[in-house]
């Protein structure tokens, strides 16, 4: 495979978070989880990461598409950190690499991680409607949805704007503030786009039931739960939920974003998220975000066999809704091969920053960045994202 169709089938997989797209092989029996350790995979690679190949990835920022760039990569033949870009536009200081940043839809990792904790008590069933739970916000019309389907995105329930059609809009509505529970109500007032089960649909909504579900089973709060259950255990102190408070608190690089045809940048990096909330509000670090990822897959944080849920994609009949391409996504993640690996992860985008999770099963590689991304929201991977992913793991493989 050529550079030219390497980055193509890249950025086609990532704009669906680190997901199998149409030019990559199949990547698991359907229905089943995918193939990972033993016979199934390389041995446990040893290679130490490509130090030029990363180093280059994120050299000359800023640049038209990124501004800053934080990177972290480790496994068994070791590890690598780097940081490139600026802090901000008007002074020029050199970007924080322990900064914190948005991490976007990285939340639904944790989210689902909850949900699965919660299953694995006893005090709620994967395989129970989701209205069960909540008869009071979920109507009858979506009594079939289930839990796990809200986690794998094969639930049906529309998405609904909740900051406007264009960027302008968006950005006159920044501070707006959102209702969780009044954003399902919106969306559950309009006919499913598919019945429960048969189709996948990538979108925020069902991770903001789950965070719902987390809150009435528990009788706690989301933000709570999720600290008590994962942030201090795993002591991730630069992790946190910023509710209502459109800052960045502590040290952080700012976010910039392209607006107009004229190119014109402007610093996004106060933005509320309270659109987002369960589904892609969490505030983080590169460090702390490996660490998490660690934890995860080594069974520390969701244990025993309910963590292949988020190793499982749904059966072969379930396609993505609109397109009809394979199913991508599990419960909290999605795959893809990348250097003969497969590659399980999340990535996550608010305006003005990128970020990706990913490793392979056995941890022999794992990946975290930041890239302060000028298109953070476009349709395309922002090109110091590709490049990154594509020096830490390789190109794709039909292995």
């Amino acid at each position: 495979m050529n550079t030219r169709t390497s980055r193509i089938v890249v950025a086609a997989a990532l704009v669906l978070g680190i997901a199998a797209g149409p030019a990559a092989p199949a990547l698991a029996a359907a229905g089943t989880p995918a193939a990972t350790g033993h016979a199934a995979q390389k041995e446990p690679a040893r290679e130490a990461p490509d130090a030029g190949a990363l180093r280059a990835a994120i050299q000359g920022l800023p640049k038209d598409d990124a501004t800053a760039a934080l990177v972290r990569v480790s496994g068994t033949g070791g590890g690598w950190r780097g940081s490139a870009g600026v802090h901000d536009l008007a002074s020029g200081q050199p970007a924080d690499p322990d900064g914190r940043f948005r991490a976007g839809s990285v939340t639904k990792v944790f989210t689902a991680a909850v949900v699965l904790q919660l299953a694995g008590e006893g005090r709620l069933g994967l395989d129970r409607p989701a209205r069960h739970y909540l008869p009071d916000l979920i109507p009858a019309s979506y009594g079939k949805v289930t839990v796990r389907q809200l986690l794998n995105h094969t639930n049906g329930i529309p998405s609904v704007g909740s900051g406007g059609d264009t960027l302008e809009e968006w950005y006159a509505h920044r501070f707006d503030l959102h209702d969780a529970a009044e954003t399902v109500r919106e969306a559950t007032a309009h006919r499913p786009d598919f019945a429960p089960g048969t189709q996948q649909h990538y979108a925020n909504i069902g991770y903001t039931v789950a965070g719902l579900l987390i809150e009435r089973v528990t009788g706690d709060t989301y933000a709570s739960q999720v600290s008590h259950r994962i942030l201090e255990p795993l002591r991730l102190k630069d992790t946190y939920f910023p509710g209502t408070d459109p800052t960045i608190r502590g040290p952080h690089n700012h976010g910039y974003q392209l607006f107009g045809t004229a190119g014109e940048l402007r610093d996004v990096t106060v933005w509320g998220a309270t659109d987002a909330w369960a589904a892609g509000d969490l505030i983080s670090t590169t460090a702390d975000l490996e660490r998490f990822t660690r934890a995860l897959f080594s069974g520390q944080v969701v244990r025993g066999p309910l963590l292949q849920e988020m190793f499982t994609l749904p059966g072969a009949s379930v396609r993505e809704y609109g397109t009809g391409k394979p199913a991508a996504f599990s419960a909290g993640l999605s795959v893809m091969r990348l250097g003969g690996r497969e590659v399980w992860g999340k990535t996550g985008g608010r305006w003005g920053y990128n970020t990706a999770v990913a490793a392979t099963r056995d941890l022999s590689r794992t990946l975290v960045y930041s890239v302060n991304a000028t298109d953070a929201k476009g349709e395309d991977i922002n090109p110091t994202a590709m490049n990154i992913v594509v020096a830490a793991f390789g190109a794709p493989s039909a292995e």
